[in-house]
């Protein structure tokens, strides 16, 4: 039923969050409001009682190591199914490999899981503590988006992860006796909105080069003969071979029907030109002079300025047409 398959999702998401507060620091000011210091706070990966720990076991509290506070630990606590962004589980991606551009990855549509994250802040000044803090809070309200390349294996899918703040508390580890050492503990609880994604796998998809459809004459449904037979196939909606025709003699604003050329002898009545991606129909060529219709089969209509070079599409440009790329139709009945 299974097979293996590893996209370092939960990995990519942990440091994507670790990342966040990496470059926190503090300032100590003396009693002119002059910087006499600044602490870039450490942040490592583990759980607080670790560092709570250590501090205790450490023989020397004021040596200038990574061990004295201030400092930040973070770790990963849970992870829970969210059925409110459950999407529709038989849907697919495909893309073209990113590496070579020929072959096509396919995925199903990811799994919606809530990750849950504990920042700690460890202080022995409580001043320290509050720099930290409010370095953090402003920019959750209650939630930062990250972007984060969650599938690659060819398919590079991006999706935006929100870090949910849930809340934030405070305790103040003062017990015992004064040689006691004094702990001022923030923890903050955070909620990534993640999704996990399944085997990526090659898909073998083509373009239907052409269909038939069949139409039964008459009312006798018991007659197999079919007269009428509608042809459809794709075709292109740009130039691909980038073969010039001709340059534009006179700039185009989005209103015009008519169009100025430098030459009209590859340019005949009912085909299609390219115009900076922007697909014409040719109705009536008279001169240098081409009356069109604008924006065919969905194409912007924009602005175009002199010289600008006007393609045709042609037969040799359908050929061209690939998996994935936009095309119309062209159809005939016989």
């Amino acid at each position: 039923m299974f097979e293996y398959f590893y996209n370092e999702i939960f990995r990519k998401t942990v440091i994507s969050f670790g990342t966040l507060f990496n470059d926190i620091t503090v300032k100590r000011t003396n009693s002119s409001d002059n910087v006499v210091s600044v602490i870039k706070v450490p942040l490592a990966y583990g759980p607080t009682q670790k560092f709570l720990a250590r501090l205790e076991q450490s023989p020397n509290l004021n040596k200038s190591l990574q061990i004295t506070l201030p400092r930040m630990s973070f770790e990963f606590t849970g992870i829970v199914y969210d059925p409110a962004r459950k999407v529709t589980t038989t849907q697919q991606f495909l893309t073209k490999d990113s590496s070579d551009g020929t072959v096509v990855k396919k995925v199903y549509m990811p799994v919606p899981y809530n990750m849950q994250f504990e920042l700690s802040i460890m202080s022995k000044i409580n001043d320290d503590a509050l720099q930290i803090i409010e370095q953090i809070l402003p920019y959750f309200q209650p939630a930062y988006t990250l972007s984060v390349n969650l599938l690659e294996n060819g398919i590079n899918e991006k999706k935006d992860i929100p870090i949910v703040l849930e809340n934030v508390t405070f305790q103040d580890d003062y017990e015992g006796d004064f040689t006691t050492r004094r702990v001022l503990l923030y923890t903050l609880r955070f909620t990534a909105k993640t999704y996990l994604f399944g085997p990526v796998s090659t898909a073998t998809p083509d373009i239907i080069k052409s269909t038939k459809i069949n139409y039964l004459t008459g009312t006798d449904t018991t007659n197999t003969a079919r007269e009428v037979v509608y042809t459809t196939e794709p075709r292109a909606i740009k130039n691909y071979t980038g073969n010039i025709i001709a340059n534009l003699t006179k700039d185009i604003a989005k209103t015009d029907t008519t169009i100025y050329v430098s030459d009209t002898s590859s340019i005949t009545n009912k085909t299609y030109l390219d115009i900076n991606g922007e697909e014409v129909y040719v109705l009536n060529v008279n001169n240098n002079s081409i009356q069109v219709e604008r924006g065919k089969d969905g194409t912007t209509i924009t602005t175009h300025l002199v010289g600008d070079p006007v393609k045709s599409i042609t037969s040799s440009d359908n050929n061209l047409v690939e998996f994935g790329d936009d095309f119309g139709f062209s159809g005939s009945i016989s």
